[in-house]
């Protein structure tokens, strides 16, 4: 049997070389998003690869599938090491591609340069998920020979993209991935210092609607007045989506129970950076409002910009809207749903388009299992405090991908992220010290799964 202290001086001494590591990683722009060259994904595979082949993985394997038009996916790495006879079995997920670097200028250092400030590490995939990287392979590292549990890893490298292969990947390689217990490190600790389980995740459905009322641009001053330019009126139409409360009005969302946590207003006002005298919109408890009722937003606009502005009507305006939807929501019937609030709508008779776009299940574990009390134990020993459980506004839509493939899995959604991350965002970064207590967690949940301490 290992203690629990034993494996929290294994950790420390071990610590150096995971920070090394995902400075390593960072270095490295694995951007997915298709503007960007597949140069800097496939260097992070490779990257992946040797990581885990030096932390003690018995077979390492870069691989990808085709999407539905023959197109290569992205690589994803898979590694594999045996446990004793009748252990169980665990998958570790993490993703090594990253969003892409925003504004240069809301960056205080280049994003592709980890630099320390503070207790924070901060670099574009710091936290999002190359620290999810670095926890698998340091807590294998730490456990080294007491690992107890056959392990597969399993690292994608088109999450920022919507997993577009993920489903088919599954379908080829769903031997290989079968696990009893699937840890997902891609989710958020409450705060510094707090621990959390992420108990539901909202679905997504995301589209682009298109408002158009003239055929070719036209003068502002000879037909203004009688004809609105379109953008005008895409905006008429934006504004149908909330009430005046600031919920959302379309018909046929649902809303999930609210969560019995308090996210206290001060907190989240911190953590989003909320302007002073801008009012929080919604009805309800702040975490329902987070985790438990839908919420749309407008994610981006195509129209004249300022710059390139003329003295004539814009004919035609397009918006791409993001709705999360609670847990319980069925994501085709919300899809339904906000077509047929945006075309019924329509402002001025204008011609309304919808362009569907991505779709993504909600998230919801059970309220309690073997596995679960595995790893609020293990987080409890790691953090000296409970883990809180928690939701997540945002989506991962492949865990519904997961429980399809392995209906009988515990799935476990872990994360190293905390509020001040910005996961996504300008200034990503990662807690130093809460990566080290991630890294001992999971190396206590995985012995704990094997009976081990």
């Amino acid at each position: 049997m290992t203690s629990v202290d034993e494996l929290a001086q294994r950790t420390h001494e071990a610590f150096a070389q995971v920070r090394t590591d995902l400075e390593a990683l960072v270095r490295i722009p694995s951007v997915s998003a298709a503007a960007f060259g597949p140069e800097g994904v496939e260097a992070s595979a490779a990257a992946v690869a040797e990581l885990l082949r030096g932390a003690g993985m018995e077979q390492v394997d870069v691989l990808r599938v085709d999407d539905e038009e023959g197109r290569p996916g992205r690589p994803a790495v898979v590694a594999h090491r045996e446990g004793p006879e009748g252990a169980p079995t665990v998958l570790l997920y993490a993703h090594h591609d990253v969003q892409p670097p925003g504004k240069p200028e809301g960056w205080r250092s280049d994003p592709f340069e980890p630099t320390q400030r503070g207790e924070r590490l901060y670099g574009r995939g710091a936290a999002d998920d190359k620290a999810g990287i670095v926890a698998h392979v340091g807590a294998l590292r730490v456990l080294g020979d007491d690992l107890g549990v056959g392990v597969t890893v399993f690292v994608e490298g088109e999450e920022e993209v919507g997993s577009p292969t993920f489903s088919r990947f599954l379908h080829t390689y769903r031997d290989r991935l079968a696990a009893d217990v699937i840890i997902v490190a891609d989710s958020n600790n409450w705060k510094v210092g707090v621990p959390a389980l992420t108990t539901s995740l909202r679905g997504l459905v995301d589209c682009v609607v298109e408002v158009s009322v003239l055929d070719h641009a036209v003068h502002s001053g000879m037909f203004g007045g009688p004809v609105l330019d379109a953008l005008t009126l895409l905006s008429r139409l934006v504004a149908t989506l909330h009430d005046d409360a600031g919920d959302v009005a379309v018909a046929g969302l649902t809303t999930a129970p609210s969560p019995t946590v308090d996210y206290p207003e001060d907190d989240l006002r911190a953590d989003a950076g909320v302007l002073d005298g801008v009012a929080l919109a919604g009805t309800g408890s702040l975490a329902a409002r987070l985790w438990t009722k839908p919420a749309l937003s407008v994610i981006g606009i195509d129209a004249t910009t300022v710059d390139h502005a003329s003295n004539t009507i814009t004919p035609s305006a397009r918006a791409k809207l993001s709705l999360r939807i609670a847990p319980g929501q069925d994501p085709a019937a919300a899809e339904a749903a906000l077509h047929e609030h945006l075309v019924s709508h329509a402002p001025f008779g204008a011609r309304v388009r919808v362009e569907r776009g991505e779709r993504g299940q909600a998230f919801q574990a059970p309220a309690d299992s073997e596995a679960m009390r595995a790893a609020r134990w293990a987080f409890t020993s790691a953090w000296g405090t409970e883990p809180v459980d928690i939701g997540v506004g945002g989506s991962i839509p492949f865990i519904a991908d997961l429980l399809e493939a392995y209906p009988q899995a515990a799935i476990l959604v872990t994360g190293v992220e905390d509020p001040d991350s910005r996961a996504h965002s300008e200034d990503e970064s990662v807690h130093l010290g809460e990566l080290e207590r991630v890294v001992l967690a999971e190396a206590l949940l995985l012995a704990r799964l094997a009976r081990q301490v």
